[in-house]
């Protein structure tokens, strides 16, 4: 009696460790994917409310040059989100999510209420809140902290869905109540709808890493190395399939961050669409991109695979960037509209292929690492779309269509998205040698088993080489000679080791001589 009077009444959470103390609740039930995607609806929902307001205010702040002035703001942010998100990353591995998700909303949602007191100083600490703009890098970690392997790519795409169903309204909101009741009702409603969120995050999100790993973690220090974007850059060159990813994320999104920066512009002043039209159609891609990400997204994975999935998404994005660079219909840009919301189902694929390939205790860093890439991608991005841009003398601000029909019909601003469909083209290309499947090799601990196997195998075989055809282990004897070369060819495309590689090579010499000597005496 006495033994079971003192287990806690409650049985212990599957990520808790086993000890008889409770812990004091710190949020509502379980971890779950849903805390995560209230979290990320109602931040990016505050500011999808801004879109409109926000185009005002950056033209009257800066009515020469407007948008090489906007390409700089976010060019400073996505550089400060990439230097800081290996260290928020790594710190919410130690620290937890619950306390890093609750700064990184506080200090992107900062500036909203600056837009009216203060224009300059609003753009000013846009700029400077990217040091923890990077709330994606830790919803992400803590998505993967609550979820199975094979879950991932299911929550990956609910959360990434969240952020376009965040932007299926709160645009249109936003236009009719500034212009109804003016730009004050709309930031303030905005500000409103930002407190809310750091109120749920203090008292109903519930901190999702395992408590194990963290009591003893609060005293230790971060190194350098961990806070340092480019030493985890370095490291990126050390995995082959990392690498891949990383350049892929980076060629892909490269041009989708231009994009954001300037393609509401673009429908203004180009394609004559109105506030209520610019509205509407943010409305139909985000439930467009909101079915791709969830009910798309789940069948092309169990179907086609993970790889797959990537590979179409690159398409549907180089199909999307062609039609926005050669259109000047409305119709077209609908109907790439409706193709962009199709090429949304690439980052959630990525992202599960990136939490396959870490360990548990690593959610935050590798997650934070794509994060941080993406991050300089926004810095990029839109500086690179303005300054192409101001080659073409196109100068996007925010004005009525109908004040200038002749400049609209004889430019039209296309290099720019033709820019970004060549860059996605690279990214298809280099995602071709991303790896179907996982490799041993590719998580720490089980390179070592599988090149000891490796080895073992190469010295079972010396000195035999030269007197037994036989080929690696991955042989098959019963398939002809093209099948099997087949067969070696497509183990040769994932990471394999050194010794696996010089094992191949020889038995291809092998069967190469074998061949000829059957040839000449043929």
């Amino acid at each position: 009696t006495a033994l079971n009077s003192s287990k806690p009444e409650k049985p212990a959470k599957p990520h808790d460790p086993e000890t008889g103390i409770k812990e004091p609740p710190q949020g509502i039930g379980e971890p779950s994917v849903y805390h995560a995607v209230v979290v990320i609806f109602l931040e990016f929902f505050a500011w999808g409310l801004l879109t409109t307001p926000m185009l005002a205010v950056l033209h009257q702040t800066f009515p020469q040059h407007t948008f090489l002035m906007n390409g700089l703001i976010h060019g400073v942010k996505g550089l400060l989100s990439f230097l800081s998100a290996p260290l928020i990353g790594a710190l919410s591995d130690v620290w937890g999510r619950k306390s890093f998700l609750l700064l990184t909303v506080f200090f992107t949602c900062a500036p909203i209420p600056l837009m009216k007191i203060s224009p300059w100083w609003y753009f000013a600490v846009i700029s400077m809140s990217g040091v923890f703009a990077v709330t994606f890098s830790v919803i992400f970690a803590y998505v993967a902290d609550i979820t199975q392997e094979h879950e991932r790519s299911t929550a990956y795409g609910l959360v990434s869905a969240t952020f376009a169903a965040s932007l299926v309204t709160s645009p249109a909101i936003g236009a009719y109540l500034s212009e109804a009741y003016g730009d004050t009702l709309v930031v303030i409603l905005a500000t409103a709808i930002a407190l809310l969120d750091i109120c749920f995050i203090l008292v109903a999100v519930p901190e999702s890493l395992p408590e194990k790993m963290r009591p003893a973690s609060w005293g230790a220090p971060i190194s350098w190395e961990q806070a340092d974007p480019f030493a985890s850059l370095r490291k990126v060159g050390q995995d082959s399939t990392v690498l891949l990813i990383c350049i892929t994320v980076f060629l892909s999104y490269l041009p989708e961050a231009g994009q954001y920066s300037s393609f509401f512009l673009y429908l203004r002043q180009v394609i004559r669409f109105t506030s209520e039209t610019v509205a509407a159609f943010i409305a139909v891609v985000g439930i467009l991109s909101i079915l791709a990400q969830t009910v798309v997204l789940g069948i092309l994975m169990r179907s086609i695979g993970n790889k797959n999935t990537i590979l179409l998404g690159l398409g549907f994005q180089i199909l999307q960037l062609a039609w926005y660079g050669f259109g000047s219909q409305p119709w077209m840009m609908w109907a790439a509209g409706a193709v962009a919301a199709m090429s949304s189902i690439t980052f959630p694929a990525i992202s599960a292929i990136v939490s396959r390939n870490a360990d548990p205790d690593q959610q935050g860093v590798v997650q934070g690492m794509i994060t941080g890439i993406r991050g300089l991608c926004n810095g990029l991005g839109p500086a690179l779309y303005g300054f192409v841009f101001y080659l073409f003398h196109v100068e996007l601000s925010e004005m009525d269509p109908a004040e200038s029909p002749e400049k609209g019909s004889a430019i039209i601003p296309g290099p720019p998205f033709l820019f970004g469909a060549c860059s996605v083209l690279l990214s298809l290309l280099v995602a071709l040698f991303i790896p179907e499947h996982n490799a041993p090799n590719l998580r720490p601990g089980s390179y070592k088993k599988h090149n000891n196997g490796a080895q073992s195998h190469l010295h079972s075989s010396q000195g035999g080489w030269a007197s037994d055809p036989k080929p690696p282990h991955n042989h098959h004897p019963n398939l002809p000679k093209r099948t099997r070369a087949v067969h070696l060819l497509h183990k040769m495309a994932s990471p394999s080791s050194l010794v696996q590689i010089l094992q191949v090579c020889n038995w291809a010499s092998r069967e190469l001589t074998l061949a000829l000597r059957n040839r000449k005496w043929s």
